[in-house]
């Protein structure tokens, strides 16, 4: 396994425990997601990949796919 990068995403669209569930087995299904914690109640998702198979474009787009609106969070 090569390096780790952690990404803090900004969820808007979630508004029930099934919802922060959903966003989780979808990302979870990202080709080089290593481990993620989503937060209902903040509206983030942080995620650790390996930026050797996927980005955060990618973590994006599973999320938008998942019928939410995500962009990496400011920090």
């Amino acid at each position: 396994m090569g390096q780790i990068a952690t990404y803090t995403f900004a969820v808007t669209g979630m508004h029930c425990a099934s919802c922060g569930i959903l966003t989780d087995d979808t990302v979870e299904d990202v080709d080089g997601v290593r481990s993620l914690t989503t937060s209902l109640r903040a509206g983030r998702a942080t995620v650790k990949l390996d930026p050797a198979r996927c980005g955060p474009t990618d973590v994006v787009a599973a999320i938008t796919a998942a019928g939410y609106t995500a962009q990496v969070a400011q920090t």
